[in-house]
């Protein structure tokens, strides 16, 4: 582990991109105050801080495990540009989701209503199935990681509610996630099925 510490962060990346758990666990070490701090002082909101904090360590593992982390001598600023994306993700969606009045010169007596209701109906249908082909690739997952993806989607828990209800550090149901989801996609290609759900 001493060697670990002598590291940069770039070569704790590339050493975790080649299979050494321990390096990620440094680097995560070193960078967790300052990211977190970032997402806490942009949204003002514990909970939601801890949240969009998991979700950007998750965004970082996968992108160096898909191999999307070139080494240019910025760890760090690579690091902090995907928790922004994730902060600006977060605020888009919050802004999608509001309510838009129709206000005096809209008329939309000329929309029909069943064709919005129909396509509606596919989505959800289209959904459903979706949810119902995961729930069949978790069947397959080791017992740890099929608790967490079940946690996590069919519960709506985060990463540190998760960590709570099973004694188990934050960083451990996050490795759990990730090879969760990396054995998903490999069972997902074996059996034809297709995880993206329509928005």
């Amino acid at each position: 582990m001493s060697t670990l510490k002598t590291m940069t962060d770039e070569e704790l990346a590339l050493a975790y991109i080649d299979g050494n758990n321990r390096a990620f666990d440094e680097l995560l070490s070193r960078s967790q105050d300052k990211i977190f701090d970032y997402i806490f002082y942009m949204v003002k909101d514990e909970d939601l801080a801890n949240d969009l904090f998991q979700e950007t360590f998750l965004k970082i593992i996968t992108k160096l495990r898909d191999g999307r982390y070139i080494n240019s001598g910025k760890f760090m600023c690579w690091a902090m540009r995907i928790a922004h994306n994730v902060i600006i993700d977060h605020f888009r969606a919050i802004k999608s989701s509001k309510i838009v009045d129709q206000g005096k010169d809209n008329d939309l007596s000329n929309l029909r209503g069943n064709t919005i209701f129909d396509s509606n109906r596919e989505s959800e249908l289209a959904n459903a199935q979706v949810l119902k082909d995961v729930r069949r690739l978790m069947e397959n997952l080791p017992d740890a990681q099929r608790e967490v993806v079940y946690m996590r989607f069919f519960q709506d828990l985060s990463f540190k509610e998760i960590a709570e209800q099973t004694n188990v550090s934050i960083n451990t149901s996050l490795g759990r996630m990730r090879y969760a989801l990396i054995n998903m996609r490999k069972l997902s290609k074996v059996y034809g099925v297709s995880l993206v759900i329509d928005s």
